[in-house]
């Protein structure tokens, strides 16, 4: 019973750290604005360290304090809202939907990215109007549609990559239950 208590205790002071880190993560985006999205997504990676050595909750956890924290305390919020509502969750699920087929585990994929970008559309335009000049041409927003869709591509095979790298190779230094 005791040594169960220690390892819940390691994993809530881990995920507490990985919360704090991707809370600076974000507000540094804040601070600089070309790194909104690299912040959101380098604090996403945090989730996915939390996936492979804690599974269960514990993902989950550090993605919701880290959403809500970093609302709380950053001035600007877009990089908040870039990790609230695609990327801080995509990791989590992503190991969930690699485990069906291949075709219907891209299909979700997809279906996942698109969900994320109408909510994160419909944010900015609801909420953040001012951040965005919606009388831009159509074929501006299909240009930004394509463009988002590569870079989502890119960005879920570079967490596979990540993933792999690792496991491979930094598990047994780097990982809670590894030999060091």
């Amino acid at each position: 019973m005791r040594k169960h208590q220690s390892v819940k205790t390691k994993y809530l002071t881990v995920c507490a750290m990985l919360t704090a880190l991707g809370v600076i993560f974000i507000s540094l985006g804040s601070l600089i604005d070309v790194l909104d999205l690299t912040a959101a997504g380098l604090a996403s990676l945090l989730c996915v360290y939390a996936m492979i050595e804690m599974g269960g909750f514990y993902p989950w956890g550090v993605f919701f304090a880290t959403a809500v924290l970093s609302f709380l305390l950053p001035v600007q919020k877009t990089p908040a809202v870039f990790y609230t509502l695609f990327l801080g969750y995509y990791p989590i699920l992503k190991a969930y939907l690699e485990r069906l087929p291949r075709v219907f585990s891209f299909l979700c994929k997809l279906g996942v990215f698109h969900v994320g970008i109408v909510l994160i559309y419909l944010v900015f335009y609801w909420i953040f109007p001012n951040l965005i000049d919606f009388g831009t041409q159509r074929w501006m927003l299909l240009v930004t549609y394509v463009i988002a869709l590569a870079c989502f591509l890119v960005y879920d095979l570079a967490i596979t990559r990540l993933i792999t790298f690792y496991l491979y190779r930094l598990k047994k230094r780097f990982g809670l239950n590894g030999k060091h």
